[in-house]
């Protein structure tokens, strides 16, 4: 039996509310499945489960919330495909240790007589339908059998869109909405209460990110260091390789930016890890954490897990879907787990330079401007390039200011390569 746990879905989360379970006792999971959706002072976050198996208990109830670490259901090792087979036929009618049926007999012997336990049924008693052991039971998630019961909503009748078609929030959701269009003079249905009015959502986010920068600044002890990239060959080679593609299958400069930064940490591995409890760990992997400003104010950093070994088209997808959540306010818990260092970007917004403030327990922050025109000087000669400025927060008990410029002279390389990248 294994334990599933509120997960830690960043360093300033203590507890998390439980919104809605996508399974229920019984049901078979595989590693990565969606189980569960709760509640953070950031976003809703889609749990996903570490370990394959049987739910066996749901241990918190929809609404509840609860500390990092609390048990929330119980997972059991699954039984093999031939075992659950062997298990869900049904025994012969005469007991374990019956004879097979033989072949009917011709002739006088083909009449045998025959023990009144196991005489033939009376055609009235045959005529009855035996009750069957296998009866339909409709799967519904706790939560969305109580938005059903507060609308209305006959769950008999609603298509479920779930693991093993359990009919979920959504699937309910839409279901009352398809009710209350083909009745337009019926009151429209309550607001849920699991969705926490926008204003209130926004003031736990100000006040987590701003708990989580003081824990930065109080905390470690940082430095910074800044350099300007020559971006005249990314721009040349991104201009040439997007004009060879359909919209779709572009690039963004961007995407050049978080490749060189991921690579970079190979030459500086120091700046890639996680200090805690006085103690450096280099990540096992680059888990390039990308800051995403969020509609309404604030900013969310979630992770692309080994970036550093995709591709550049394999990194753009995975920056538009991972922004793509965050704009729906709904996270995967890989997403918010394991960063290993972070990037942010202002240049969108004009702003030259960016020195950011380290997300703990990381040890490095990377920050890129705007790319615009400005003075170099090559070969005897000044003119104008296109040029970035590229900073470094890291943490001065992990590395120092040899290291990070180290750092930077290895992102910068890297973008004077782009076709390597």
């Amino acid at each position: 039996m294994k334990a599933m746990r509120m997960p830690s879905l960043g360093a300033d989360m203590t507890a998390g509310t439980l919104l809605e379970w996508h399974v229920e006792p019984g049901d078979r999971v595989r590693r990565g499945d969606i189980v569960a959706t709760v509640d953070t002072s950031k976003a809703e976050i889609e749990i996903e489960t570490f370990d394959g198996g049987v739910i066996d208990e749901i241990l918190v109830e929809p609404g509840t919330k609860v500390p990092v670490g609390t048990e929330i259901a119980r997972i059991r090792e699954a039984e093999s495909e031939a075992a659950e087979a062997a298990r869900a036929t049904p025994p012969p009618p005469a007991g374990e240790n019956a004879a097979p049926a033989q072949p009917p007999l011709t002739g006088e012997s083909a009449a045998p007589t025959r023990s009144p336990s196991l005489a033939e049924p009376s055609p009235s008693a045959a005529a009855a339908p035996a009750p069957s052991p296998h009866v339909h039971r409709v799967r519904v998630s706790p939560l969305a059998r109580r938005i059903a019961a507060e609308r209305g909503v006959d769950v008999a009748a609603v298509t479920g869109t779930g693991p093993g078609d359990t009919i979920t929030r959504a699937d309910v959701e839409r279901a009352a909405q398809a009710a209350f269009a083909a009745a337009p003079a019926q009151a429209p249905p309550p607001a849920l209460a699991e969705h926490r009015p926008a204003a209130d959502r926004h003031a736990s986010l100000r006040a987590a990110i701003g708990a989580l920068m003081a824990r930065s600044k109080r905390e470690i002890p940082h430095y910074h260091v800044a350099q300007v990239v020559d971006m005249s060959a990314a721009r040349t080679w991104l201009d040439a390789y997007n004009a060879a593609r359909p919209p779709r299958e572009r690039l963004l400069l961007a995407v050049l930016l978080l490749k060189a930064a991921a690579l970079a940490t190979h030459d500086v591995p120091e700046i890639n890890g996680t200090f805690d409890n006085g103690v450096f760990a280099p990540a096992d992997g680059v888990h390039l954490g990308v800051a995403v400003s969020l509609r309404g104010g604030g900013v969310i950093a979630p992770a692309i897990h080994d970036a550093d070994g995709l591709s550049l088209t394999d990194l753009m997808q995975a920056l538009r879907e991972l922004t793509g959540r965050v704009r729906r306010g709904v996270l995967r818990s890989s997403d918010v787990e394991g960063g290993s260092i972070t990037v942010t970007s202002l240049g969108d917004q004009g702003v030259d330079a960016v020195y950011g403030v380290i997300f703990p327990p990381q040890v490095g922050l990377v920050g890129f401007g705007r790319v615009a025109e400005r003075p170099w000087a090559a070969g005897g000669m000044v003119g104008a390039r296109p040029t970035v400025i590229a900073s470094l927060a890291a943490d001065h008990r992990v590395s120092d200011g040899h290291r990070g410029g180290l750092y930077l002279a290895s992102i910068d390389r890297h973008l004077q390569e782009p076709e390597q990248l």
